[in-house]
């Protein structure tokens, strides 16, 4: 499997994801103290398919650790997966009409080259406005590109945008200090609200919408109190 600067950047900016699936750029909020959830999504894009699974538990209310990957094919051939560990914790939980920041730090193998991974860090800042019907999630991290050597920046700027009770729009770009950023639009569904919820989202990268666009499906399960 060739890699992409795409799925570099995908692995780069990683995480939990609780400004929650479908967003790359993350959110000053943690899974619910003594919960556990579940992400999972089907990544398409060209001839590369991509299933993705992130476990995460928060079980002493400040910390989430999460630990997942993926399995790779190109062609229907199955290349080596992806792994992804990653630690969290927040400063200041994000409450309405306020804002929340937050630090998380990992590590993750690339899909195609498992034997190479990147440590990395970001903090991210989320902003509440008009009681939580928008929410508004910036991330600035560092990342370390171990097989070329590279350290490079890593930003991410994107929106949750509430259009009915249980539905709400996703808007995002990303990227990192050197190339073309990526951006990401999608919808999010809750159908049991705080425990089930789908998503699809359809990405690109700017400059290279034709070559680089991609589709993803998912799905978020969030477990009662376990802890």
């Amino acid at each position: 499997m060739r890699l992409t600067p795409l799925l570099f950047i995908l692995l780069a900016a990683i995480p939990a994801a609780h400004a929650a699936r479908p967003m790359i750029t993350d959110d000053a909020r943690l899974t619910d103290a003594g919960a556990c959830q579940v992400e999972s999504w089907v990544h398409l894009h060209g001839k590369q398919r991509e299933l993705w699974t992130l476990p995460a538990c928060n079980p002493g209310g400040n910390f989430e650790l999460t630990l997942g990957g993926a399995l790779a094919y190109t062609n229907s051939h199955q290349d080596s997966g992806a792994t992804v560990i990653q630690g969290k914790t927040l400063f200041k939980p994000l409450e309405t009409n306020g804002y929340g920041i937050g630090l998380a730090a990992g590590y993750s193998t690339q899909p195609g080259n498992s034997h190479s991974g990147n440590p990395y860090f970001y903090v991210p800042v989320s902003f509440s406005l008009a009681d939580d019907r928008l929410v508004i999630h910036t991330n600035l991290g560092y990342t370390r590109e171990r097989e070329n050597k590279e350290n490079r920046l890593t930003w991410g700027l994107g929106s949750e945008t509430q259009l009915a009770a249980q539905t709400w729009l996703i808007a995002e770009s990303y990227g990192q200090d050197k190339g073309n950023p990526f951006f990401q639009v999608g919808i999010r569904h809750w159908i049991v609200p705080n425990h089930v919820q789908i998503d699809t989202t359809y990405g690109s990268q700017f400059g290279h919408v034709s070559e680089q666009h991609w589709f993803s499906i998912g799905l978020r399960l969030i477990s009662p109190k376990l802890f």
